[in-house]
């Protein structure tokens, strides 16, 4: 018991040791100052920048709507292009298995799944697309949507802290070649030296002991599993993801790409404060979150351990619950996984969330219900500030102030954009959710029924409007319904937040900075620290508590009873 909990603690330990060195890398690379890879990396902007038409002074000085604009073109160009690779697989080369082309609308919801970092799989990837839609659209779409959410962040925290947004093709084009490519290119080599395949070649024929034929799927799967985890993707090469032996094949590996998958959301609080003159402020929400974060690691990891009551009764026994883990990394190791995936919103797994007991389903679900423990890839760090601004618009109301953050006023625009963030999200999963609940066997196809048919559905709508795309499995999901009703969500849940993001973010660097005065209700304190904690969970419970009441904790009362 004591030696999966310790495995757990020592990885916490380093996940807060990499948070100051590298978010204050990220830093340095978004305020222009000096960094190690300038003299290498300087010359191959300059070109990109020239090759693409971009005047650096007049980009850096534009608004919000003109990054809104330039997101929404790019993504929309980016989207077109995979798709069509995807749609003419067949007739493309590094393809040895001859697949043909996915349906129309599996294609259109896995380009839009990756576009949009969300990676949520209605296939297997061995068995659906070749290698060069694995590779060049796919893998290219893992790049650019990460460095789409990262990008925003960046104008996010620019606005709230007075100044002007920048530029997206800058901010996007160096977080590739800053961040996300560097790190990716030594993740990859190192994940190849733990046993990762990286290869063109063909699947391999074998020949098992009984005298049958077995085809091994293998492939360029070490480049992709990084950016996976680095860049919060969290699609798999293969079916079953990082429970995939080539994927993730032993311990080192899984804690390489663990540290991968939880560095930049965490790292980013950091570089907030480093924007904004105030690494105080920045180290208590991180606590903040942490705690919250750590509560729910350890209610996941206590349920697994002590196991099914059902089959503990049978045996005479208690057993950790191991049904759908990989013994390589046993109850911890997967607990840890399936809370971190969902914080981070990266969505891979190591093994079936379908499998976790309901204390696990409970952790998993919540954290794509609040978006914000750790968040995704940028946007979540976006959406923990709104969460800040909200609890001053509150906190001002009780006390008789004006609402200030940063030295600026929140107003009614600011107020009504940060609840257009808050309520799109349940928007995009209940609704849908709704729907298809109400046809069970002509839309949801729902394997186990009950309350965990619940959360299965509810699962899938979260995981693609939070931009996470892991599932409960156990879903037909790749139907025309599934198809294009999760595809909804995954517009919805990625493209709204981030144009009130910006928009919020563009009205604030307009304010006027006002005195600090004795009257000021500063943000930087344990008191209002704990309130924002208090304002995220009572927000969450509210919206979301009849459907955690019918899913997860109904079952947990079930098994318990």
């Amino acid at each position: 018991m004591w030696q999966g909990f310790l495995q757990i603690i020592l990885t916490l330990v380093l996940v807060v040791i990499i948070t100051p060195i590298l978010g204050n890398y990220m830093a340095c690379v978004f305020l222009g100052k000096p960094t190690f890879l300038d003299r290498f990396l300087k010359p191959i902007e300059s070109r990109l920048y020239s090759l693409f038409g971009l005047r650096i002074l007049e980009a850096t000085n534009s608004n919000g709507y003109q990054y809104v604009k330039d997101v929404i073109a790019s993504n929309l160009v980016m989207g077109i292009l995979v798709y069509l690779i995807l749609m003419t697989q067949g007739f493309l080369p590094l393809n040895p298995t001859d697949l043909s082309a996915p349906t129309w609308h599996l294609g259109l919801h896995t380009a839009i799944s990756f576009l949009t970092n969300t990676n949520q799989q209605h296939y297997s990837g061995e068995t659906t697309f070749s290698y060069a839609s694995q590779v060049l659209a796919l893998g290219f779409l893992m790049f650019t949507s990460a460095g789409t959410g990262l990008a925003v962040a960046i104008a996010f925290i620019r606005g709230l802290t007075g100044q002007r947004l920048g530029s997206f093709y800058v901010d996007l084009t160096l977080s590739i070649t800053r961040i996300l490519l560097p790190i990716s290119i030594v993740g990859a080599i190192v994940l190849i030296i733990s046993g990762v395949p990286e290869t063109l070649s063909p699947p391999v024929t074998a020949t098992t002991l009984e005298g049958a034929n077995q085809v091994i799927a293998i492939g360029p799967v070490a480049h992709f599993e990084i950016i996976k985890e680095l860049g919060e993707n969290g699609g798999g090469f293969f079916g079953i993801n990082s429970a995939h032996p080539y994927e993730n094949p032993n311990p080192f590996s899984n804690l390489f790409t663990i540290l991968a998958m939880m560095s930049i959301p965490t790292s980013l609080i950091y570089t907030y404060g480093v924007f904004a003159n105030n690494k105080r402020q920045a180290w208590l929400i991180y606590g903040m979150v942490f705690s919250i974060f750590v509560v729910l690691i350890a209610i996941s990891a206590v349920g697994e351990y002590y196991g099914n009551p059902l089959v503990n009764n049978l045996l005479g026994d208690t057993q950790p619950n191991l049904e759908g883990k990989e013994v390589r990394f046993g109850w911890s190791q997967t607990a840890l996984w399936a809370v971190m995936t969902t914080a981070t919103m990266c969505g891979a797994v190591n093994g079936m969330h379908d499998s976790l007991m309901p204390t696990g389903g409970f952790s998993t679900i919540f954290n794509l219900f609040l978006q914000i423990i750790w968040g995704g890839q940028g946007t979540g760090t976006a959406y923990l500030f709104i969460y800040l601004i909200l609890t001053v618009f509150l906190t001002g109301l009780m006390v008789g102030r004006t609402p200030e953050f940063l030295g600026r006023k929140i107003e009614k625009p600011e107020i009504v954009l940060a609840s257009v963030i808050l309520l799109v999200h349940p928007i995009a999963i209940l609704i849908p959710s709704a729907i298809t609940l109400a046809f069970p066997e002509a839309l949801a196809g729902i394997s186990n029924p009950g309350f965990h048919g619940i959360s299965q559905v509810v699962f899938e709508y979260a995981s693609a409007a939070a931009n996470n795309g892991s599932g409960f499995e156990g879903l037909g999901d790749n139907t025309l319904w599934w198809n294009l009703s999760a595809t909804f969500s995954l517009i919805l849940g990625r493209y709204v937040p981030i144009i009130a993001l910006l928009l919020l973010a563009d009205n604030m660097s307009r304010k006027q900075l006002v005195p600090l005065t004795s009257g000021t209700l500063r943000t930087d304190t344990v008191l209002f620290t704990s309130i924002t904690a208090g304002v995220i969970l009572i927000l969450g419970a509210l919206t979301f508590f009849p459907v955690l009441a019918l899913g997860a904790i109904a079952e947990g009362f079930q098994l318990a009873g």
